[in-house]
């Protein structure tokens, strides 16, 4: 992966965790406003995961990078995004798009961070969908949690 310089959030935590990967996925937005994208095409998106936190656990990470990556990869690579659970019944019909997408992986992230004893958050997801596109999901106060 190309190195790429990521919006920094501020935070007083001792600790900052990024993890970078990507996943390709299809979808589309059913809505005859979206133009072309309402069409099924994909994407091979590239998700920056930003974790912070002030405590380790007992191996001393704030969570392992190959959770992360397999919390989200796992789900999402190779599917139709549309077909997800998450974007059939997250309050009525949300389509996937690029920034629906993004509050989605944070919502998964944090909720197994929410498992973890050193309690660390999910403060950003940077997630793009094509070379010039991208949302970055941020949730108000740090942490919606």
């Amino acid at each position: 992966m190309i190195q790429q310089i990521y919006p920094v959030p501020e935070h007083n935590y001792a600790f900052e965790l990024n993890k970078d990967f990507h996943f390709s996925a299809a979808h589309y937005i059913a809505d005859e406003n979206a133009g072309n994208c309402q069409y099924t095409h994909g994407h091979t998106y590239f998700a920056n995961i930003t974790i912070a936190g002030d405590t380790l656990d007992s191996t001393g990470f704030l969570i392992d990078f190959k959770t992360i990556k397999d919390l989200i990869h796992k789900r999402f690579d190779h599917t139709t995004l549309n077909e997800d659970s998450a974007f059939s019944s997250n309050q009525g019909a949300y389509f996937p798009t690029t920034e629906v997408v993004a509050k989605t992986v944070y919502e998964i992230i944090q909720t197994r961070l929410d498992t973890l004893e050193n309690k660390p958050v999910c403060l950003q997801i940077f997630l793009r969908e094509t070379p010039s596109s991208y949302c970055i999901y941020r949730p108000k106060g740090g942490s919606e949690r």
